[in-house]
């Protein structure tokens, strides 16, 4: 196989990229896979290499990037208290630039012309990896199957794929897609799609139902410096090992569960189910620890700006100046939210009871109803006069006066 014939695949092992693999031999390509570890768990990764060379692949590098995800991405999206839609998370949005990244690496080192991927052309994914590889290296050919083949459901690639001979676990009964990493767990598809109809049962499987979580609440105390994480219950803690030890605890209690009707780029709604325990109770720690030591008018800016963050990195522009001059001004804003905050998690619930910090901006002389020094009450007067006079004016006119 020549060069010009060597494609990189990102390569999950699920219904979509396993009949990739095959597709493109098909077509003379000379197939390499690269299966970026996000935290998806040992389950999806064991046996990884072995089955992509099952399936004709010539070769399949398994990447550890959860370090990477949780420093370079969750990190900064939890700072800027990023929230798609008021909901979501950004589980997916926020791992796939570091996907695409390492695949176009990869690409390199095994001197590919081409990377292909298995989103649909219905997703958001295929924005995300592409822009992503066209931050590195635009002279790559992009090749999406979804477009292009004359497969055009699920249900037919699970024809496809018995047809070759290849293992998978989805079926046509319980036909949900899943993306699973160490920040979350989505699911889309099948009964999912029905939004008349409550979520079935079976298609949450990280978090304990809340009804039946446990009845006594659980604590935990979680450290910040400038908005990034560093303890949890005085221990220092590490990105990766924080995040699954936040997520064992708030799983246990039915923390995170968010079903969700979004808004795609592509321009169709899609319901989405998604599981982010402990991405819940970092997000409850640093907003409350965010309105004890960030200033009125600056945490008004924070608020403002935070949902534009959201939709870039939701829309796949993670590589792009406008998300990083964003990045800059959270990571001056929260510079001073350092300090513990303690998170009640008590049936599908994560609510701070209390938080402290050396760059508290609470005082209680100021805040207490007793009058004290630095505030004057006979100062509010001409205060309460001038900010309501525009309202004023405009009642006036109303009356005809």
């Amino acid at each position: 196989v020549s060069e010009s014939k060597k494609v990189v695949l990102a390569y999950s092992g699920g219904l979509d990229t396993s009949i990739i693999i095959p597709w493109l031999k098909e077509r003379g390509w000379e197939v390499h896979c690269l299966a970026g570890d996000v935290g998806q768990g040992a389950e999806e990764l064991v046996g990884l290499e072995e089955k992509a060379a099952a399936t004709g692949a010539a070769s399949c590098k398994v990447a550890d990037l959860q370090e990477a995800f949780v420093t370079e991405t969750i990190w900064p999206a939890l700072r800027a208290l990023a929230v798609y839609e008021g909901r979501y998370l950004l589980g997916t949005s926020l791992a796939r630039p570091i996907l695409a990244r390492a695949q176009v690496e990869y690409a390199k080192e095994v001197g590919a012309t081409a990377v292909a991927h298995g989103c649909t052309g219905k997703g958001n994914d295929q924005v995300r990896f592409e822009v992503g590889y066209r931050a590195f290296d635009p002279s790559l050919e992009v090749i999406a199957p979804w477009r292009t083949w004359d497969i055009t459901s699920r249900e037919e690639a699970i024809d496809y794929a018995n047809a070759a001979g290849i293992p998978i676990t989805a079926t046509k009964k319980k036909i949900y897609s899943r993306d699973r990493n160490l920040w979350h767990i989505s699911h889309e598809g099948g009964a999912i799609e029905d939004v008349g109809a409550p979520p079935p049962d079976d298609a949450w499987t990280w978090t304990v139902d809340p009804r039946e979580a446990p009845d006594a609440p659980a604590r935990v105390t979680l450290s910040f410096e400038s908005g990034v994480p560093i303890a949890i219950d005085g221990q220092a803690t590490g990105p990766v090992a924080m995040i699954e030890q936040l997520n064992d605890l708030g799983a246990a209690h039915g923390v995170g569960r968010v079903d969700i009707i979004e808004n795609r780029l592509v321009g169709m709604k899609s319901r989405g189910l998604y599981e982010t325990p402990g991405g819940t109770i970092l997000f409850e720690a640093l907003r409350t620890l965010r309105s004890l030591c960030v200033e009125r008018d600056t945490l008004d800016l924070c608020e403002r700006v935070a949902p534009e963050y959201a939709r870039t990195v939701y829309n796949g522009l993670w590589f792009h100046p406008k998300r990083e001059a964003m990045d800059a001004l959270f990571a001056n804003a929260m510079e001073p939210c350092t300090g513990d905050v303690t998170v009640e998690l008590y049936k599908g619930r994560a609510t701070a009871v209390a938080t402290s910090s050396g760059r508290s901006l609470y005082r209680d002389d100021l805040a207490s109803f007793k009058m004290g020094d630095g505030y004057e009450p006979q100062d509010s007067d001409g205060f309460v006069r001038l900010f309501g006079l525009h309202g004023t004016v405009a009642a006036a006119a109303g009356r005809g006066e």
